[in-house]
């Protein structure tokens, strides 16, 4: 397949790369006057209460809204998803706040906290994406509410009273479900991470964001919940010769991917449960295709139809659209899998080591071809290598959390890690694939990154091989 580049992601690239820089800077610059965060550099002049200064919050809350618009619609001094409270000088002399009097029966997270996405300033909000942040993660599971987002026309605003999968084709009945039929079938509960294939888009030339979620934001994992695709299409019945099958949203952007009739008997799941509630409007509500260990652009949100065929749809999104540009002009078509791939997430990018001492590595570890078996650390540029720990559960497609001890002595280190899967591949270098690619390509870069501490613990993002 002949292609030139996709214009219209790389100009998007370049609109949105400076002010995405700016808008990195500016909440760097809140993180690294707050002690209680890894990036702090100094203490503000003025000293104020309660640890981190509503103005902050205020700011980070503002920012993360309205990207690089600047923060002076926001409304509120909490952080988003919290509630401002008084805090008193000492919280075992007055009784606390009561049982949902201001939380409207639904609950929020401490006003301390402040982990929020941010946004990639792309020319318009309704086809962008945002970052979650790394390096603040704890465990595997990412909270609905940091997971990361790609939109093309938006987020729909869909009615699950009314919304129907209708699934046709080359099927022996054509049948149309509501989101209360498809419940009734056996339901089933996994795990899996979620990766967008432009992770990382910015970094195969040169370091150019600096913090791990810049770089790496665009992976998460939920748990997802919903019914089997194989049920449905089994429900339906597959006529001979079917072979892929083609999956279209109900959103404005009418998404649609081609997926291999193969991939959907095997593990494709029909979400309408996240992380133990139904999944956000933002991830699909009320009905989402998961797609295990492929390109989550293939997870359809808002799923509304199925088409069974016996080729390929060749969609807007499959050639015009991710397709991986190689040096001799033509184009890998149709390269659906997320390779192996781990980064560290503390100590990272931008972040400040205090002093000389023990510290703990920690990072995330993951494959779409099944479950990382081997995660290395390197504090000297590669030249030698130690097994980390991966913690319990270590699953199949899903975030496998890593750490290994170390004693940093003051002087400069470059940290990297690299994964191994239970197939037996090794996570490569981002020389070795731009080598093999090219760098007119802005999918699939699973290389390996490199932090540098600096002899002062300043922590950067590096290309080292």
């Amino acid at each position: 397949m002949k292609k030139s580049a996709d214009s219209d992601e790389l100009s998007s690239r370049k609109f949105g790369l400076s002010q995405l820089q700016e808008l990195e800077a500016r909440l760097l610059h809140l993180e690294q006057r707050d002690p209680s965060s890894p990036y702090y550099r100094g203490s503000d002049p003025v000293s104020l209460p309660h640890g981190m200064p509503p103005r902050r919050r205020f700011m980070l809350g503002a920012m993360a809204a309205l990207g690089t618009a600047g923060a002076h619609s926001a409304a509120t001094a909490a952080t988003p998803g919290a509630i401002e409270r008084t805090v008193p000088p000492d919280a075992t002399k007055i009784q606390g706040v009561g049982v949902a009097v201001d939380d409207g029966g639904y609950g929020g997270r401490s006003q301390f906290e402040t982990e929020v996405r941010t946004r990639y300033a792309t020319k318009t909000t309704e086809s962008s994406w945002s970052f979650t942040p790394l390096q603040n993660s704890m465990g595997i599971v990412t909270p609905s509410g940091l997971h990361y987002e790609r939109h093309h026309g938006g987020i729909a605003t869909i009615d699950p009273t009314t919304h129907q999968l209708y699934v046709h084709g080359m099927v022996k009945q054509a049948k149309k479900f509501s989101i209360a039929h498809i419940k009734r079938y056996p339901m089933l509960s996994r795990l899996m991470f979620m990766e967008c294939s432009g992770n990382g888009l910015t970094e195969w030339a040169k370091p150019t964001l600096k913090t791990v979620q810049g770089t790496h934001g665009l992976t998460s994992t939920s748990e997802w919940v919903g019914v089997p695709l194989s049920t449905i299409l089994n429900e339906v019945g597959l006529r001979p010769g079917a072979k892929w099958l083609l999956a279209e949203g109900g959103d404005a952007a009418v998404m649609t991917r081609s997926i291999p009739i193969e991939k959907a008997m095997k593990d494709c799941l029909l979400a309408y449960g996240q992380n133990g509630e139904a999944i956000r409007p933002e991830q699909g509500y009320p009905l989402r295709l998961m797609v295990p260990g492929y390109e989550g652009n293939m997870a359809i949100k808002w799923l509304r139809r199925l088409e069974i065929s016996d080729t390929p749809f060749m969609t807007r999104e499959e050639t015009s659209k991710y397709t991986d540009l190689m040096p001799d002009g033509t184009a890998l078509q149709f390269s659906f899998l997320m390779e192996a791939k781990s980064v560290i997430t503390y100590p990272s990018g931008e972040m400040l080591l205090q002093e000389p001492g023990f510290y703990e590595i920690s990072g995330l570890a993951w494959s779409g071809r099944g479950t990382i078996k081997r995660v290395e650390v390197s504090v000297d540029g590669g030249k030698n290598w130690r097994d980390a720990i991966l913690h319990d559960p270590v699953l199949p497609i899903c975030h496998t959390r890593f750490t290994l001890p170390w004693e940093w002595s003051g002087q400069e280190a470059i940290l990297q890690s690299r994964c191994t899967d239970e197939t037996g591949y090794v996570q490569p270098t981002i020389k070795q694939l731009a080598d093999e690619r090219g760098l007119s390509s802005v999918y699939h870069l699973n290389g390996i990154q490199s932090w540098k501490v600096a002899a002062s613990g300043e922590v950067s993002n590096v290309h080292h091989y």
